[in-house]
């Protein structure tokens, strides 16, 4: 069963009844997932700009788009246009799969994993979760990279509420740490 027709079939009337709510439009929700990955020194190589593309590519399985600075910093060496990261975003059918591989099988792949925090929602209830290797992804073959980057995933959602949020991710399959408080 997909991860879109268990949120349909089983979390949907669950948070519905949790939270004693009377719309089902009302139900949290997942909306998007964005995936980031910061250039770093590659700026200024377009080979390698191209490998960044065509890897967060395969993770994502959507194309990428570069991203330039907004404004100049000079402490960072970035000039303002200058192209300092790719983004992905995913909604629809491509974001429940991509969830269900990162839950299933790329999170429990994670060196002494015992789960993720609870600490990295923001106020608006939306998680990002920071992984320092991108080659976790079984997408990804470690004979063609030429350098391990990191990434950042940020799952948003439609609630507001830090609980709510927190709720739907873990009757998604989130695999949260035990034990571990707000």
């Amino acid at each position: 069963m997909s991860l879109a027709q268990t949120y349909q079939e089983k979390v949907m009337p669950k948070l519905k009844e949790e939270f004693s709510l009377v719309n089902s439009l009302a139900v949290p929700k997942v909306e998007k997932v964005v995936i980031n990955m910061g250039i770093g020194a590659a700026r200024d190589s377009e080979e390698d700009q191209k490998s960044i593309l065509e890897e967060l590519g395969l993770v994502a399985g959507q194309k990428p788009n570069l991203r330039q600075a907004r404004k100049s910093i000079a402490g960072f060496g970035i000039r303002r246009g200058q192209v300092v990261g790719a983004a992905v975003t995913l909604r629809g059918r491509k974001m429940y799969d991509f969830l269900q591989k990162l839950f299933n099988i790329v999170l429990p792949r994670l060196r002494d994993f015992r789960g993720v925090s609870k600490k990295s929602f923001d106020t608006n209830g939306n998680y990002t979760l920071g992984m320092t290797e991108h080659s976790v992804f079984p997408e990804i073959d470690l004979g063609k990279v030429n350098k391990v980057r990191s990434l950042e995933v940020t799952i948003v959602t439609s609630t507001r509420d830090r609980e709510k949020a927190e709720r739907l991710l873990e009757e998604l399959g989130m695999p949260f740490e035990k034990g571990e408080t707000k």
